[in-house]
């Protein structure tokens, strides 16, 4: 797969603009600021593709990516901030339910978790629902490099007694600064878009 290739497609605000699934998706999860444009960029070797945002709560949409008309990237609105208006955050949430509970082609999840911290309860949250509806899913832990390397040890350690059945599930230690866990994520994502 040509990374170098991807394109935004287009953005959707309501859960009944969603098109239909009819190729290999991957989606992004996680909440506000956990750095899924940064991140999004990165795996496609460009600066401005997905647009990083100072301020948290600005993804307010899904947005498509497509690589080769092969695969869908799925950046999904983040979730947790705090100063937004509830009925907004209503909005958000029906948007990611739908995308999830709609019959889609779905290869993986990338749930994205801040490495430095405790994960919150809302990525708890997240987590449970992704084990409950069976979806395919990894945990990317971001920000890794902020971390030296006795901290990283202990955050590793940690999260796995933090996460709901943390020893089963596959945790990649991510940077979109240096560039670590880039390769070992794409090597996921081909296998799986292989299979289908």
């Amino acid at each position: 797969m040509n990374y170098n290739k991807a394109e935004f497609v287009t953005s959707y605000g309501l859960s009944s603009q969603l098109p239909k699934s009819d190729i290999p998706e991957i989606a992004f999860a996680g909440r506000s600021n956990v750095g899924k444009s940064s991140m999004i960029n990165k795996i496609f070797n460009r600066k401005s593709l997905a647009r990083v945002s100072a301020v948290p709560g600005k993804t307010a949409t899904i947005n498509f990516y497509n690589v080769e008309k092969k695969v869908n990237f799925v950046d999904l609105p983040g979730y947790g901030y705090a100063k937004v208006a509830k009925s907004e955050k209503e909005r958000w949430s029906k948007l990611i339910e739908k995308y999830f509970n709609d019959d889609r082609n779905l290869r993986l999840v990338l749930s994205l978790i801040d490495m430095r911290h405790p994960p919150t309860k809302l990525d708890i949250d997240m987590v449970n629902y992704l084990i409950e509806c069976e979806l395919p899913f990894v945990i990317i832990l971001t920000k890794a490099d902020k971390l030296n390397k006795k901290q990283t040890e202990e955050r590793l350690k940690n999260i796995v007694k933090e996460i709901p059945y943390g020893e089963e599930i596959k945790m990649i230690p991510f940077s979109s600064q240096t560039g670590q866990g880039v390769e070992e994520i794409k090597q996921i994502i081909e296998e799986l878009c292989e299979e289908a």
